[in-house]
């Protein structure tokens, strides 16, 4: 609530001539406190739905320091896959430090740790991340790695005898294009992931890797409308039917039996600010 008031303040300052003056010849801050909020008409988690094919609220907030040290919380509600212990909310913590490698590239290093409030305490977990960015031409590109080590959450149930109830680690990389069409306010923007973790069901019925291993992928585009970006985007996995048939019924739409990693088109309205 502290915060909420000291913003609205600041806000009002800031209108004023006086503020106005200060704010030209004032230099930049030490920390710069960014944030978000979105509706989604899915939220997928690596091509998988974690909303049982329904909308989302999501939104984060962060703040950074001149000197690349960084840390943020993101949040979103859920259903459908696994009962996440009974959690119907995701809230990620994070941080880390961005190196501004110059020519427009970066490098970035964090830990996320992904909470289920409500739920079960083995649904949370720990991820590192080493995140590389810059441009080729006019294409912005983004190339990660993202390690869990071993952990309860990841926890194989449901594979074979010799594995059941041992914890496990998981490995994804992944990449992300996206350029601006000349002229216009539109983004296109495309995502290649690859996951590769415990091949079976965690101990709340979910996974990070459902079947062990697969690809998820993602091609869309953003428009900007004044303070507001619309969004689409087609999503899809290579998990076929037969390898994810040991996860039913965790695995499927209460509405119609679908796969929740099968294909989707996904909408999407954003602010940032």
């Amino acid at each position: 609530m502290k915060f909420h008031i000291a913003a609205a303040a600041a806000a009002i300052f800031a209108c004023s001539p006086v503020a106005a003056q200060a704010q030209d010849t004032d230099p930049p801050g030490d920390f710069t406190v960014t944030g978000s909020v979105a509706l989604v008409s899915d939220y997928r988690f690596r091509g998988v739905s974690q909303t049982d094919e329904e909308m989302a609220v999501q939104g984060g907030v962060s703040i950074a320091h001149k000197s690349g040290v960084y840390a943020g919380t993101w949040a979103s509600n859920l259903a459908g896959w696994g009962t996440f212990g009974g959690a119907n909310i995701e809230l990620d913590l994070y941080g880390g430090y961005k190196i501004d490698l110059g020519e427009g590239k970066a490098l970035d290093v964090g830990l996320t740790w992904y909470m289920y409030p409500g739920g079960a305490d083995t649904t949370d977990f720990a991820e590192a991340y080493v995140k590389l960015s810059g441009s080729l031409g006019p294409v912005s590109a983004l190339a990660g790695v993202a390690y869990a080590p071993k952990q309860e959450a990841l926890g194989n149930f449901s594979a074979t005898p010799e594995s059941n109830g041992h914890s496990e680690d998981n490995l994804y990389l992944w990449t992300d294009l996206s350029s601006n069409l000349p002229g216009t306010p539109v983004t296109l923007k495309a995502h290649l992931g690859y996951s590769n973790g415990n091949p079976g069901l965690g101990p709340n019925g979910t996974s990070v890797a459902p079947t062990g291993e697969y690809l998820d992928w993602l091609v869309g585009a953003d428009v900007a409308v004044g303070p507001l970006t619309l969004g689409v985007a087609y999503t899809d996995t290579n998990i076929t039917r037969a390898e994810s048939a040991y996860l039913l019924p965790n695995f499927a739409s209460t509405k119609d039996g679908s796969s929740i990693a099968g294909s989707q088109v996904v909408f999407s309205v954003s602010a940032a600010f």
